[in-house]
């Protein structure tokens, strides 16, 4: 049991504040499925950190935007916001979209789902 116990802690300290959370709600759902034993979950407060945001430069291409906003907002699930972010870029491609435009609707996406995130509503 201590092994799987081990393994455990590994994953849990390898991934980010929200998964963490999932991981522990998960094994709270599994151990309260147990007949035979009553489960007390303990929560602790999840801490998400604050974005480090890198300043934009003058010039920047979208895709240069995008890997900015990923560094800045480190603690976000990307594939949430794919859907949103991938039509963005396209329009900025197919349709020759203003960079511009599209890089403060990119931070305006980012920083939505960051707040989200804080508070509990991702």
């Amino acid at each position: 049991m201590a092994s799987a116990e081990q393994q455990l802690t590994e994953y849990l300290q390898q991934l980010d504040a929200g998964d963490q959370a999932t991981l522990l709600a998960f094994a709270a759902f599994l151990a309260s499925r147990s007949p035979a034993r009553t489960v007390t979950v303990k929560t602790e407060p999840v801490t998400i950190p604050e974005p480090e945001i890198i300043q934009r430069p003058e010039k920047e291409s979208v895709v240069g935007a995008l890997k900015r906003l990923a560094k800045s907002y480190p603690m976000l699930d990307k594939t949430e916001m794919l859907s949103a972010t991938s039509d963005l870029v396209a329009t900025t491609i197919m349709q020759g979209k203003d960079p511009v435009g599209v890089i403060d609707e990119l931070e305006d996406i980012f920083s939505t789902h960051y707040e989200q995130l804080v508070s509990g509503n991702n």
